[in-house]
């Protein structure tokens, strides 16, 4: 020890009671220490190193060493080491805004390389064992000062959930099978990776909005659909039921920022929004039922909804490629919406704007689909049924995206949008009415627009029923129709185009619903209760009705036809102000008639669109006109077919002879020679009365029910036999035969005694009844519960004693009838019945009779009226008619004193006698003998002996018309 010059210093005294000597101990064995926990430092940094290159390995990459690797591995060895020795301080050191490990790894992070997964998953790991320790990742990140630090951390926290997501992206093929695996059943690196996203995106953290706008700006939506994609090629069903994935969970914390406070993430384009990204997935809900949850409640499916309605709007096409051509993403996006609208239709804060957007939405995916028919209605319509020019579309939208879509459409749905639309607008109206407010006008357009596309695409059973008799929608569309029609002022609906009338979409979902609960109301309830609408308001509705039929055919058809040549007339000045009137009504009713049946004329688009516009004596002289018009084109007129008929075997030569004919052939002149039981040719010649005995002889042979290819109702009409394969063997080609022999009869004119049954006659007009069976009255009438009745959907056959059991559904016989499904089981049964026992029979019948009726001439008469041109009226003969086209020779005249008594005489008879008459003088058999009234049927003659009293012509009349006779007597 040096002087230090002071004299005054005096010795150091220790107090502790040590010397130097044990001081420098201590400061050695400290030493010691230190140097050991340095040794153990490296060979714990060496071990870690270790450990992460074992982990490249096991991903199956490609081992890259490089520099920035190495010291981010390196800053993993040391927060590892930190963490094994509880010191969290330097693991927050590390992850802290001091550290410059976040600020090299994201440097140089590369997504394909597998050092730096390897290094982000450790992170990842460490992270989620600090947060489970302490919960505190605001501190982990910031320290104790997040305010001071908010720029640098938010950065980096963006950085990092976008690198965790990233790096899960790059490697998903790799990965496929680790996507779906939740939190607690693995560790896996997809895992570690997506809950790192989830504590950093977590809501109540204060960097939220800004690192999910940061994953939204970098198309995040995108990212997961390929994730998602990838990953359900390969997903199992996991035992986890209930738990959720780590991806479930990531996604479920992003699609609740939507902009709307307390949020402030921006809205993003469209095509990378969660809408079009991910609700175009194939069964999204069944991957990720708690986001379906999520979704459907609170401000986010309206949020979403809203957007896409905008889209639908701009007409924006915004959805991704298609995951394939059996689930087209507008299918899938449609199926996702639907499944989860009635969730979001029932919560209490759904608006009516909401209402008003799903129906635009649904109603724009509706129209891209193709129609998707149910089960009952395919069997309705087979192969059978096609005709020549039929055209099939297939339906190419997977089976189960239809499933979903249409199940979705059900009576809860239905009623949840119709009491979001229409809520708050009432059926009563004020004293001074003037007409539908805003709200009305937009609620009747949605609900219209959504409900015809929907008719238009979508099995029609369930709809109408819930429609008709669960909501009041066939009141408010009517209240609404009545107001506007009454104020002459129909709202401009944004559905249709410009120029389109507003009474149109209204009228196109009214009249079918209206329509189907008219197929099930019973008489007192039309006409005592006035059920659904009251008698005056049904005249009303003719009125509008008429009107707008009127107006779409003739006044603003959709297109503009040429008409025929209008027909000369004389000036009208020369004529009397009501003649010249009279004359033009004359000459437009000719022109009509003549324009009617030339195709593309306006007249003829009437005929097909609205027959009961015109009068029925018109549309039966105009469907008479077109038979002579197709035997004049055919070269039939100048070449005859001649039939050689054995009575006793009509119907067999019959269809021998012409069935091989073809179609001119047919429409020409047939000749008939008919055969007694001895061989010989019976006499007379065929001008027209012997053809017309044949046709009345076989149509009364072959629709006899003894025959077996019909049977008849408890009313006595006529409906092909569902057994008849059971009794002729070619029994489909004797339907085709009956078929042409029907057509026959109709394209000459003759009049045939063959009461069918409607349902029957509807397949002449390619239509499908259901309503005819009184089963459809039991859901109204049968009070108790259906199912103590013991029905279930199988419906039991029983032809000429052999039963059988056939099931209405697949495991129909294990499905019980109940108030809820009667109404399915009753078309069922009604479908089974009327259309598919029967279906082979009348698709042959129907394939006959088109061969010389065309289908849009049978369109325009309904069931009754086709009843009358087959057979006539029942009830009437018109007799003045037929003596204002009586032609007299052999002295008689219209005036003559025989012929003044004979009509007299005609006028006096009952109907049945008549009908007699007309069938003697037409095409009857005849006497001839004491000096009775005979008839030459071959010329369609009357034979009138001049008869002095009303007594003799009387009795003499009616003994030659219940006679019985061949033409061997004429």
């Amino acid at each position: 020890m040096f002087f230090s010059g002071d004299p005054t210093t005096r010795k150091r005294v220790d107090l502790g009671g040590r010397s130097s000597k044990e001081r420098d101990r201590q400061k050695l064995l400290e030493q010691t220490r230190l140097e050991r926990n340095r040794r153990l430092y490296l060979r714990r940094q060496n071990h870690a190193a270790i450990k992460i290159q074992v982990g490249f390995i096991e991903f199956e990459f490609e081992f890259e060493f490089n520099i920035h690797c190495y010291i981010a591995a390196l800053h993993v060895y040391v927060m590892l080491f930190a963490f094994a020795q509880g010191a969290m301080i330097v693991l927050v050191q590390c992850f802290g805004p001091q550290s410059a490990f976040f600020r090299q790894l994201f440097f140089f992070f590369n997504a394909r390389n597998v050092s730096d997964i390897s290094v982000l998953v450790e992170t990842c790991r460490l992270m989620k064992h600090f947060v489970q320790e302490s919960g505190d990742v605001v501190g982990l990140f910031a320290g104790i000062d997040y305010s001071s630090k908010r720029a640098l951390v938010d950065f980096r926290v963006k950085k990092f959930a976008f690198a965790c997501i990233q790096a899960v992206h790059q490697n998903r093929k790799e990965l496929k099978d680790q996507l779906f695996v939740t939190p607690e059943e693995s560790n896996t690196p997809p895992t570690l990776l997506l809950e790192a996203v989830v504590l950093l995106i977590d809501s109540r953290l204060p960097w939220t909005c800004k690192v999910v706008s940061y994953l939204l700006e970098r198309n995040v939506f995108t990212l997961l659909r390929e994730l998602i994609v990838t990953g359900k090629e390969s997903m199992e069903i996991h035992s986890s039921y209930g738990r959720i994935s780590s991806l479930e969970r990531v996604l479920t914390l992003i699609i609740p920022h939507i902009g709307q406070k307390p949020c402030i993430c921006p809205n993003i384009d469209p095509r990378w929004s969660f809408f079009s990204q991910i609700l175009t997935i194939p069964f999204l809900w069944h991957l990720f039922p708690y986001i379906k949850e999520v979704f459907a409640t609170g401000r986010t499916s309206q949020h979403y909804i809203h957007q896409m309605a905008l889209c639908v709007q701009n007409h924006a096409n915004v959805l991704p490629h298609e995951v394939s051509m059996e689930l087209p993403g507008y299918a899938c996006l449609l199926g996702n919406i639907l499944e989860t609208a009635g969730v979001a239709l029932s919560q209490p804060d759904c608006s009516f704007e909401m209402g008003v957007d799903l129906a635009a939405i649904t109603t724009f995916l509706l129209k891209a689909l193709p129609p998707i028919k149910s089960s009952r209605e395919s069997s309705m319509v087979s192969d059978d049924d096609m005709t020549a020019g039929d055209e099939v579309m297939e339906l190419v939208i997977n089976r189960d995206l239809e499933k979903q879509i249409t199940s979705a459409i059900d009576s809860r749905f239905l009623l949840q949008l119709t009491n979001v639309l229409f809520s708050g607008i009432h059926l009563l109206r004020g004293p001074h009415d003037e007409g539908p407010g805003d709200k009305e006008v937009a609620a009747v357009g949605a609900a219209c627009a959504f409900l015809h596309v929907a008719f238009n695409t979508l099995p029609l059973e369930h709809i109408m029923t819930v429609l008709a008799y669960r909501t009041e929608l066939v009141q408010l569309l009517w209240h609404y129709m009545k107001r506007c029609h009454e104020i002459r002022k129909w709202p401009f609906l944004p559905y249709l185009s410009g120029d389109a009338p507003g009474w149109l979409l209204p009228l196109a979902v009214f009249c079918p619903v209206y329509k189907h609960m008219l197929t099930i109301v019973d008489n007192e309830e039309f006409y005592e209760q006035e059920k659904p609408l009251s008698l005056k308001d049904i005249r009303h509705l003719i009125v509008i009705l008429r009107e707008a039929l009127w107006h779409l055919l003739w006044l603003n058809p959709t297109s503009h036809p040429n008409v025929g040549k209008s027909v000369s007339s004389p000036p009208a000045n020369k004529m009397l102000p009501a003649e010249a009137i009279q004359h033009r009504v004359s000459t437009v009713a000719s022109e009509v008639l003549s324009q009617a049946t030339i195709d593309g004329t306006r007249a003829n688009e009437i005929l097909k669109q609205a027959p009961f516009l015109v009068p029925f004596t018109s549309r039966a002289k105009i469907f008479q006109l077109a038979s002579v018009r197709q035997r004049h084109g055919s070269h039939g007129v100048f070449t005859r077919s001649r039939f050689r008929i054995r009575r006793d075997h009509i119907l067999e030569d019959a269809y021998s002879q012409m069935s091989t004919m073809s179609e001119e052939d047919l429409r020409g002149a047939i000749r008939v020679t008919f055969v007694n039981e001895l061989g010989v040719e019976e006499a007379g010649i065929d001008g027209g009365g012997i053809f017309k005995d044949f046709m009345e002889n076989i149509t009364r042979a072959a629709f006899d029910v003894q025959y077996g290819l019909f049977k008849e109702t408890s009313d006595h009409l006529l409906y092909p036999n569902p057994g008849s394969g059971m009794i002729h063997e070619q029994h489909l080609q004797f339907f085709h035969f009956l078929g042409i022999l029907l057509a026959k009869a109709m394209f000459e004119g003759i009049l045939v005694d063959i009461p069918f049954a409607t349902f029957f006659l509807s397949k002449l007009k390619r239509k499908y009844e259901l309503h005819t069976i009184a089963l459809a009255y039991c859901n109204e009438h049968y009070e108790a519960d259906i199912s103590e009745l013991e029905l279930y959907f199988v419906i039991l056959n029983n032809e000429y004693g052999e039963q059988t059991e056939e099931e209405l559904l697949p495991g129909g016989k294990n499905i019980r009838v109940t108030n809820e499904n009667v109404i399915t089981f009753i078309h069922l049964v009604s479908n089974h019945r009327l259309n598919f026992q029967i279906r082979q029979q009348s698709s042959h019948f129907l394939r006959g009779f088109q061969q010389l009726i065309q289908k849009d001439w049978i369109n325009m008469f309904n069931e009754h009226e086709l009843q009358l041109l087959i057979s006539g009226s029942l009830d009437s003969l018109d007799f003045d008619d037929l003596r204002q086209n009586t032609n007299y020779v052999g002295g008689y005249h219209s005036e003559h004193y025989v012929i003044e008594m004979f009509w007299e005489v005609l006028k006096s008879f009952s109907l049945e006698n008549q009908k007699k008459f007309l069938k003697a003088a037409g095409s009857a058999s005849e006497e001839a003998l004491d000096r009775l009234p005979t008839s030459a049927t071959c010329m369609n003659l009357l034979k009138l002996p001049p008869y002095r009293s009303k007594e003799q012509m009387s009795t003499k009349l009616l003994y030659a018309i219940n006679a019985e006779a061949g033409f061997d007597l004429s």
